[in-house]
């Protein structure tokens, strides 16, 4: 990091050489030790930069064949933390505002020698300050994950208690007494988790501890599970601290231990159990340390995000077992293509990533492209069928001044999510490297702030599609879907702007406009004499929102409408994803009256063990099902069975993507409640559907 006695390491772009002599003088009269290099083209940057570390460049505003904006969309687009000061000719504002935008520190007059000075000091002790910072954040994350994983991987069952509430525990500590969520656990007292003739045992026991206060005392006692199971366990005791509070720790040791399916549990943690690849949260946590590492030895890295293109379109035609054996084929391509030297893991249904450190931009680009072409090559048979796939692949470069690893996936995703813009790519099929210099511009290429310019410039539009009682009961419902308006002016999901993991913020704000602004069209439409009812889809960020239903609250009274004419919608991935949220958002919204609807019903594992939790009103199964319905008697009775099982446990069923008459005999046998689709209406802006012709 830059100290007071350090070498500055000084880059000048300035046709004259005897300038950049001068520059280079003034720095070391003002005390700086400065080693410089005189840029003399784009070749010659690019190397440079490549081959070094550098603390600041300044660049003259003259007419040259390499120019000041050229080598500033160079530093961008390489992603380096280098301060850019360009010096000018004469005062401009103008000047000034662009250059600032476009990313440079600064801009002074060359003449101005005694305030180039000054602002030169302020953006090397600015860069030293982010550098000190990055090295003590990889240390504390590193403190923090040291004390974690001392903890996590332990065998031992070890707890924090506060006053004989629990306050933290590791995963031991929950499984031995048979709690899948620390929440459940937060608040309990350790006396509830015991058995009463151990109770008193263990009153007289901490007593006796608080008086010796010696560490390591043990007790025997008896453990209750939450199951009611009951364990003999020692008992050890010490004084610790927790968030910087005074607490005690309690370790339980179990009478017997499985040493190995502890072993096997903590293997299989980190692999996706479909295709055998690393998970999500292992693929996470190895960026977040490739950006420490960029950080602090100064080791690029690059990260791929590979997204299949249409696969949804793909998982109708060949089903859900299908889609299964899909992926399970490409993650073996994609490990044959990676080789030992990728991290590869599987992030979602439809995308997979590659992390490689040491490595470059250029070179994962390469790689990509190489396996962009094998996909697109290879031909995949599913049950006696012939199937292409396609992926569109985004690379992001890992250096020094990289942000967090959620952030630097968004950056990944975002570049796979341009293949689609190339001339001759509407389906994909390509690979796109992340420039942060056409991303972070402050205008609408930015996803986030191109939603939030939408959002103030009133350019979001509500549809609504009709879902209709198929018993021809006169009820009215309707799904609210949001789009919109680009700056072409064409209609687009904002949710497929967001990235995954992207701003919580926005997620949030897209929901709470898109509920606002229903509430609103909803009263007014009841006012003329509607008992109308509308789904609105809640994305994962506004599960976790804990304000929301205070909120929700007074919108509803607000409009005076009633609560039971909202259903919330949550996907049937966030509901397992969030299981705790979703079940505590599906009690509360129950108490404002509103009701509740799993979506994508049927895509997990064991899709019925969701609704053991979350007390849901509707169901609405996932689109590929109708699809399979058409093609295959299995899937019909599959079908029905699913609906009937719902139905027994006094759910209401929907089937979405009904696009013909053909499949509605089969949904009537199999006694669904609710369709919806495009063969009753496409989404459009008013509701105006009919209900009295069915």
């Amino acid at each position: 990091m830059q100290k007071k006695n350090a070498t500055v390491h000084l880059l000048i772009l300035d046709p004259s050489q005897n300038d950049a002599e001068s520059l280079v003088s003034l720095l070391r009269n003002s005390g700086k030790a400065t080693r410089a290099h005189r840029i003399t083209s784009e070749e010659d940057l690019e190397e440079t930069l490549k081959a070094g570390n550098w603390d600041l460049l300044l660049a003259r505003d003259l007419d040259q064949e390499f120019s000041a904006d050229d080598a500033l969309a160079m530093i961008r687009r390489m992603d380096k933390d280098i301060p850019f000061i360009l010096l000018t000719e004469q005062e401009s504002r103008e000047r000034t505002v662009a250059m600032m935008k476009a990313g440079a520190q600064d801009t002074v007059p060359f003449e101005y020698t005694d305030l180039l000075v000054l602002v030169v000091n302020r953006e090397l002790a600015a860069l030293g300050e982010r550098r000190r910072r990055r090295v003590l954040e990889s240390h504390l994350r590193e403190a923090e994950q040291r004390c974690q994983l001392l903890l996590e991987s332990s065998k031992d069952a070890i707890a924090y208690i506060n006053d004989g509430m629990h306050i933290y525990a590791n995963q031991s500590y929950m499984e031995f007494l048979g709690y899948d969520d620390i929440d459940d656990l937060i608040c309990i007292p350790v006396l509830d988790t015991l058995t009463p003739e151990s109770q008193d045992t263990y009153r007289e026991f901490m007593k006796s501890f608080a008086e010796k206060g010696e560490d390591g005392m043990t007790m025997n006692c008896t453990a209750r599970r939450s199951d009611d199971h009951e364990l003999n366990v020692t008992m050890s005791v010490s004084a610790a601290t927790y968030d910087g509070e005074a607490c005690t720790q309690i370790v339980l040791q179990p009478e017997h231990s499985d040493a190995e399916l502890e072993e096997k549990l903590r293997q299989i943690s980190s692999q996706d159990l479909l295709t055998g690849l690393y998970n999500r949260q292992y693929l996470m946590d190895a960026l977040a340390e490739a950006i420490s590492n960029a950080g602090k030895h100064n080791e690029t890295g690059a990260l791929a995000y590979i997204a299949l293109d249409n696969f949804m379109n793909m998982k109708s035609q060949v089903g859900i077992s299908g889609a299964d054996l899909l992926l399970g084929d490409l993650a073996n391509l994609l490990k044959e293509q990676a080789g030992d030297d990728l991290a590869l893991a599987r992030l979602s249904d439809d995308a997979f990533s590659l992390l490689c450190q040491p490595c470059d931009e250029k070179a994962m680009s390469d790689h990509s492209e190489r396996i962009r072409k094998a996909v697109e090559d290879h031909l995949f048979d599913i049950n006696g069928r012939t199937v292409q796939l396609t992926v569109s692949i985004g690379v992001a470069a890992i250096t020094e001044n990289s942000p967090k690893a959620e952030e630097l996936m968004a950056r990944a995703h975002m570049a796979s999510a341009e293949v689609r813009k190339l001339e001759g790519h509407a389906q994909g099929n390509g690979v796109v490297a992340y420039n942060p210099a056409d991303f972070e511009t402050l205008d609408e290429s930015n996803s986030v702030e191109a939603i939030q310019k939408a959002l103030e410039e009133n350019r979001f539009r509500l549809l609504f599609q009709p879902i209709i009682n198929l018993r021809g009961e006169g009820e009215e419902h309707y799904e609210a879907f949001v789009r919109m308006l680009d700056k072409d002016h064409k209609e687009v999901s904002p949710y497929d702007f967001l990235p995954p993991m992207g701003p919580i913020d926005t997620a949030i704000k897209i929901d709470r406009w898109v509920i606002l602004q229903t509430i609103r069209q909803l009263s007014s439409h009841r006012s003329r004499g509607h008992d109308t009812r509308l789904f609105l889809n809640v994305t994962a960020e506004t599960l976790q929102d804990q304000t929301f239903t205070p909120w929700l609250s007074v919108a509803l009274k607000a409009a005076r409408l009633p609560g039971d004419s909202l259903i919330f919608q949550i996907r049937e991935g966030d509901a397992n994803n969030y299981m705790k949220q979703a079940r505590d958002f599906t009690k509360a919204v129950h108490e404002l009256h509103c009701k509740v609807s799993i979506a994508q019903f049927g895509c997990a594992l064991n899709p019925f063990n969701t609704l053991k939790h979350i007390d849901t009103d509707y169901v609405k199964i996932d689109g590929s099902f109708t699809e399979e319905i058409q093609k295959s008697d299995e899937a019909k009775e599959q079908v029905k069975a699913m609906v009937k099982s719902l139905q027994n446990s006094g759910k209401l069923t929907i089937i979405p993507l009904v696009e013909n008459a053909g499949v509605l005999a089969t949904l009537w046998q199999a006694g669904v409640n609710y369709i919806q689709g495009y063969y009753l209406q496409a989404p459009v802006p008013e509701m105006n559907y009919d209900f009295g012709d069915n």
